[in-house]
């Protein structure tokens, strides 16, 4: 193909591949290669590409991926106008991990490249802040695995940022150097109770952001202010029941063999008494769960969280506010259930240098590849996609296929 021919939004690789300029395989050839050039078999180009087209059909480990690139490169040659038919052995893929590809590189390509495919992300999308174990990178003689927290695109089901939790660190530390990259204005960042910190609510409400978090015993003054609030049965000394403006919505759904009951209250009481910045209302969430076998209730679980939130009630009824919760959910059903279960990133050993920090990039742009090519089951997706090797070149090239 001449270049001529080509689209102005394409590009053609010395081999020969198509490829949109933006795509991920643009990215790909942006990327530094720190290996001389004598005996260098692969180009790192192709080494990545390999890699993500076996994560795509269902292979994970280096020798199942060595494997997989061995038992189709005929098809690969074909498919990437390769010169010949030699395919990486498993150390060579290890080594990508290890000391070939730069940490700092690959995460600056995943916040570039999800954040300019989501350019109109709506306002008041739901960013979820939530941190993750790597445990397929814990090496014997550590103390502890390593962590990563994550800012998660609820709606678009993509991370926007990882960023490494510090040795003798926690979560609190890394999670304003994620949002800074971030853009904040008019989105909602949603939290575990590890998050709901005094300055980390402040930077988000000066970005023209939202907050809504969990409060725990972390914050023991407010957490008791929470408490008496939503309990006018045992009234100050004194004071008899005070008035209230409590606001309430009550759900019911069932599924999974379970009938869930969730009722949620909202205040804005506390509004000028809590010390905390932006404050909008307050919560109490009381959910009961009953467990049926054979249309009998076996089990039942109760449980009472409280919370606040920046968000005022003319833009967040209780039905809301309850919305916004339970989307935040959908960090570990949608990111760390698939990336430990589909992906099987804990069952993974890549325990040198930045290898597990790495793969578990990896992993969340291959979530954001089966996103953009509509499948909601990345299992199914990969199973497809190991049928369908030219469908699988076109997501990370951006061309699709004319097959």
């Amino acid at each position: 193909m001449e270049y001529s021919t080509l689209a102005p939004e394409l590009e053609v690789s010395e081999g020969g591949l198509v490829y949109a300029l933006g795509s991920l395989y643009d990215r790909f050839c942006q990327l530094h290669d720190p290996r001389k050039a004598k005996g260098k078999r692969y180009s790192l180009v192709m080494l990545v590409v390999v890699i993500f087209l076996a994560k795509l059909s269902g292979r994970d480990k280096p020798v199942e991926i060595a494997d997989w690139a061995k038992h189709r490169a005929t098809a690969l040659v074909e498919a990437l106008h390769l010169t010949r038919a030699w395919m990486p052995h498993h150390n060579t893929i290890r080594r990508v991990f290890q000391a070939i590809l730069s940490e700092a590189e690959f995460e600056r390509l995943l916040h570039d490249y999800h954040q300019s495919a989501t350019p109109d992300t709506p306002a008041e999308a739901v960013l979820a802040l939530d941190g993750k174990a790597l445990r397929g990178g814990r090496r014997g003689d550590q103390e502890a695995c390593e962590y990563v927290v994550s800012v998660y695109d609820c709606q678009a089901q993509r991370v926007l940022v990882q960023e490494v939790v510090e040795a003798k660190a926690n979560e609190i530390g890394a999670a304003p150097k994620a949002l800074a990259q971030v853009n904040l204005a008019g989105k909602i960042v949603t939290g575990d109770a590890i998050h709901a910190q005094r300055a980390v609510s402040g930077y988000i409400v000066a970005h023209g952001g939202h907050y809504l978090w969990p409060l725990k015993e972390n914050h023991p003054r407010v957490y008791q202010d929470l408490v008496r609030l939503f309990a006018p049965e045992r009234p100050l000394p004194g004071c008899g029941h005070l008035a209230n403006d409590f606001r309430e919505v009550r759900t019911v759904n069932g599924g999974h063999g379970r009938i869930e009951i969730r009722r949620l209250q909202t205040s804005e009481l506390l509004n000028d008494y809590l010390d905390w910045p932006g404050l909008g209302q307050v919560y109490r969430l009381e959910r009961h769960f009953s467990w049926l076998r054979q249309g009998q209730v076996y089990k039942t679980s109760h449980d009472v969280e409280f919370g606040l939130t920046s968000l005022p009630r003319p833009q967040a009824s209780p039905a809301r506010v309850l919305a916004i919760r339970r989307l935040h959910w959908s960090i570990e059903t949608g990111l760390h259930y698939r990336r430990d279960v589909t992906f099987h990133e804990d069952a993974t050993r890549m325990t040198v240098g930045p290898a597990g920090r790495i793969l578990s990039v990896v992993h969340d742009l291959a979530l954001g590849l089966m996103k953009t090519a509509g499948f909601t089951n990345a299992a199914q997706g990969r199973r497809w996609f190991d049928g369908h090797l030219l469908e699988a070149l076109g997501l990370l090239t951006g061309v699709p296929s004319a097959s």
